[in-house]
């Protein structure tokens, strides 16, 4: 250390002129950097989510959580790690990429994953889902909705129809997530003691409701595939026939 200060003393002039050569190269430097008011420091990564309607957590890490990380996701390139959750219903992945690999890049690597996924996962779940990029800080205002006069499905609707739409339509605004939300339904309860009294199974009445529907989710009925409605065509012109949705209410279901 006193060798460094004595070398300074003596060669003072040339100390100086480094020391305004590099002010002047870190000036340069600092006008010629990237300037981002909210830099993006979190890893690259891409969330997958993928609903299964009426299944557990435990169902849903087994039966659709664990075949995409093992089947699907697990050879993607780039990929350091995988991390997930499984809760009621819903799966979602997160899948960390090395850094500096290009998002775009791996949304294209990953997307193409899904779009295998198909015949791996049961009936029951919809298609795997790739969220959209969001930086890590994006969540600029969380708001809350509550209401005396309106159930949570109504909250769900005007949420989802009105406030998201016009949230979306203010410049600047890239994503409005909604969480809690109470879809409309309709929804068959068993009751096990009158099935067996009936002598009707659970099969038969899964089989009943999907194919009163002109379009089911679920995929093993003849209700999932459709006819179209075809046309007709008249002298002056032709006239396309609609299908009219025959269940609109609880009461017709029953």
């Amino acid at each position: 250390m006193r060798g460094i200060v004595n070398a300074s003393l003596q060669y003072r002039f040339l100390v100086i002129v480094i020391a305004i050569v590099l002010m002047v190269s870190g000036f340069n430097q600092i006008r010629s950097m990237p300037v981002d008011v909210l830099p993006e420091f979190s890893p690259t990564y891409v969330e997958i989510q993928t609903e299964a309607p009426g299944l557990s957590a435990q169902e849903v890490e087994d039966i659709v959580t664990v075949s995409l990380e093992q089947s699907m996701l697990a050879g993607v390139p780039w990929l350091e790690s995988i991390h997930s959750k499984s809760m009621p219903g819903l799966s979602s992945i997160f899948l960390y990429f090395e850094p500096g690999t290009d998002l775009n890049r791996a949304r294209q690597l990953v997307g193409e994953r899904i779009a295998l996924s198909a015949t791996l996962l049961p009936s029951v779940s919809k298609k795997p889902v790739m969220i959209q990029p969001l930086s890590s800080a994006n969540r600029f205002m969380i708001v809350g909705l509550s209401a005396k006069d309106m159930s949570l499905v109504d909250l769900s609707v005007l949420a989802r129809w009105t406030i998201g739409p016009r949230l979306m339509g203010v410049p600047g605004v890239a994503h409005v997530a909604i969480w809690g939300q109470r879809d409309r339904q309709l929804q068959v309860l068993v009751d096990p003691a009158q099935l067996q009294e009936q002598g009707v199974s659970l099969d038969q009445v899964i089989s009943t409701t999907g194919n009163a529907l002109w379009v089911s989710p679920l995929t093993f009925l003849e209700a999932s595939s459709p006819g179209t409605g075809g046309f007709i065509d008249t002298p002056n012109q032709r006239l396309s026939v609609w299908h009219v949705l025959p269940i609109s209410s609880a009461e017709e279901l029953g």
